[in-house]
């Protein structure tokens, strides 16, 4: 859910190698299944389709090929290139248009910033930064600032634009530290304010994992991230109500001017 021009960005994440039935398709290139898979979250109303092929490091370059091109032959939506391997990063971006598609991710840590950020220079990728370098998952609003401004940094020497990079504050689970979804709200209005033009995204299943009834977790914090000003997540568009609940949410904190893509969603009965 990107702010462009008062829209929503919701990146589908459901085609995921750690997915098993994903796993399982991937694995014997099962192109009917995978299509399928498009199509319905692109008819949920998504605007990117998350890709990760990371099913074997060996395999990975060559399936995410395989799995650009088939998901490409289905629908024209965006893609989503996640993944942590340069190679099959660049192979997948190599098969989109220029300017078209979002990579992730990046990081603070410096390899990963050293090998992945030219990526999203060249192709002129919007990109995911994970607020985390090599000291590790942060744990306090105050390590994911430094995270963040050594992204910053190395973007800005690389002339990525800030409107670009959507700042991942790592929501983690509840059920394990119940500060975790306070922390992470505080960090998308600290963006907001201080960041300098740069958007924020979330993982918004991982809030509510190893809970029951995961739903109302993920329903619930949504619309308080995006009352903080969040930009984007990514998402099971399938999941009952949740395309709803970002589109009321939106209505209601002003970034859906007049309501238009709430009720153009009412109209081709994404409601």
């Amino acid at each position: 859910m990107f702010v462009d021009g008062g829209a929503m960005l919701i990146i589908a994440e459901r085609i995921n190698a750690t997915r098993k039935r994903i796993g399982d398709a991937l694995a014997v290139r099962d192109a009917a299944f995978l299509q399928e898979e498009a199509r319905r979250q692109a008819q949920a109303g998504v605007d990117y389709i998350d890709v990760n092929a990371a099913l074997s490091p060996k395999e990975e370059q060559k399936l995410m090929v395989w799995a650009v091109e088939t998901i490409r032959a289905a629908t024209g939506k965006p893609l989503c290139i996640d993944t942590a391997n340069p190679k099959a990063a660049k192979a997948g971006l190599k098969l989109l248009p220029k300017g078209s598609a979002f990579l992730n991710s990046i990081s603070g840590e410096k390899a990963r910033l050293r090998a992945m950020l030219p990526l999203a220079v060249e192709f002129e990728t919007r990109v995911v930064a994970l607020a985390m370098d090599d000291s590790g998952m942060p744990d306090s609003c105050a390590a994911r600032w430094r995270a963040i401004e050594k992204i910053l940094s190395a973007a800005d020497k690389a002339r990525l634009p800030r409107e670009r990079i959507f700042i991942d504050p790592l929501v983690r689970p509840i059920a394990t530290d119940p500060d975790q979804a306070a922390q992470c709200l505080e960090m998308i209005r600290d963006l907001r304010a201080k960041g300098g033009g740069v958007q924020t995204i979330v993982g918004l299943s991982n809030i509510s994992y190893g809970l029951p009834e995961r739903q109302h977790l993920n329903r619930a914090f949504l619309t308080l991230a995006i009352a903080a000003g969040l930009s984007a997540a990514i998402l099971d568009p399938l999941e009952p109500d949740l395309r709803a609940t970002a589109l009321a949410a939106s209505c209601l904190t002003g970034q859906d001017p007049y309501c238009m893509n709430y009720i153009q969603a009412q109209r081709e009965g994404q409601l």
